[in-house]
């Protein structure tokens, strides 16, 4: 008999409890998930939204030492070129540094949100990050938390490290952008007021049609299809998630797990293992792998999966279910005597 798998909270770290989740937890007997956030926010790199390293250094007054450093600590990713989302990310860099942060603070807020927020890679473009000049935090769902403790700030006097000046070819990109967060948020306000879900799906796909990257959406269009069983639409939208976003757990996971419950099991277990290599913390892809490989007989590898699984959740229903699971398993393997 198969177990349903529902969705845990992505922060294992318990001062990160009460704060609202990047995943809407589904019903059960679904082990889908939904994007809380518009990964990516931004679209990648176009002809015409591409700046060479030279002209980011005149732009921004920086030099070619500079920039490899931050991208020797991660801060921006190596490239020739920059995209305009990168632009984003050296814009707040800078700003917290004028206000005073080091930049050893920086990166390890960067790392910390990493670390707690499954499936955010560049968290200094695809998050808002906000910061008063003492804290640097991260503003999800209205409310401000501190990037390295995860605890919720009630002090309101914090501001956004500077708006990014669009350079004018940008600005039509730029507004199209905000319009397409600001109607995917309210696709998730919709989807939480039980509305209508014909009306849920044209704002998703609005927004899809204003940012083709919007991985977020897709996800959550998928998700939508996968519910009503329309399992081809569901595929359609799960694949051009991770199109838009080759680097996005959270679409694999889903894709996984559609073709899981299709019976589809080598695919099942081709996109869980490219969940997982993309966030090794990825809890749920353990569970359901360590499900996968009880089903297909690889009792080793399930217990294997079990194990991972427990480590970064330990407590809760879902982690008893996983103790169950690897009792049974180590009970099955012992020989009995005779």
């Amino acid at each position: 008999m198969r177990i349903a798998r529902a969705i845990s909270s992505p922060f294992h770290n318990k001062a990160w409890a009460g704060v609202p989740l990047l995943w809407r937890p589904k019903q059960a007997g679904h082990r889908q998930q939904w994007a809380r956030y518009n990964r990516p926010v931004l679209p990648r790199a176009g002809r015409q939204e591409a700046y060479s390293r030279g002209e980011i250094r005149r732009r921004f007054g920086l030099t070619e030492r500079v920039l490899r450093s931050w991208e020797r600590q991660s801060l921006l990713a190596a490239a020739d070129a920059y995209s305009f989302a990168d632009l984003i990310a050296i814009r707040t860099i800078i700003e917290l540094r004028k206000k005073g942060f080091r930049l050893r603070q920086i990166v390890e807020a960067m790392q910390s949100l990493r670390r707690k927020l499954a499936g955010v890679e560049r968290p200094l473009s695809e998050l808002r990050i906000v910061s008063d000049g003492r804290k640097i935090a991260v503003l999800l769902g209205g409310q401000k938390m501190e990037a390295v403790s995860g605890q919720i700030l009630l002090d309101f006097d914090f501001s956004e490290p500077g708006g990014v000046r669009v350079f004018p070819q940008q600005r039509q990109t730029h507004n199209r952008l905000q319009e397409s967060e600001s109607l995917f948020q309210k696709g998730l306000e919709l989807e939480e007021s039980n509305a209508p879900l014909d009306e849920v799906v044209a704002v998703y796909k609005k927004v899809v049609e204003l940012n083709p990257g919007a991985a977020g959406a897709l996800v959550n269009l998928g998700t939508i299809y996968y519910r009503s069983r329309r399992f081809t639409e569901a595929e359609h939208y799960y694949k051009e998630a991770v199109r838009a976003d080759t680097k996005y757990p959270l679409a694999e996971f889903n894709l996984g797990n559609l073709y899981d419950e299709q019976g589809r099991l080598a695919e099942a277990l081709e996109h869980y293992q490219r969940a997982l290599a993309l966030n090794p913390q990825y809890a749920d892809a353990h569970f359901n792998l360590a499900l996968l490989c009880e089903r297909t007989g690889e009792t080793l590898k399930a217990v294997r999966h079990w194990q991972a699984y427990l480590k970064l959740d330990r407590t809760g229903p879902w982690a008893d279910i996983a103790r169950r699971q690897l009792e049974r398993l180590r009970q099955s393997t012992v020989i009995q005597p005779r």
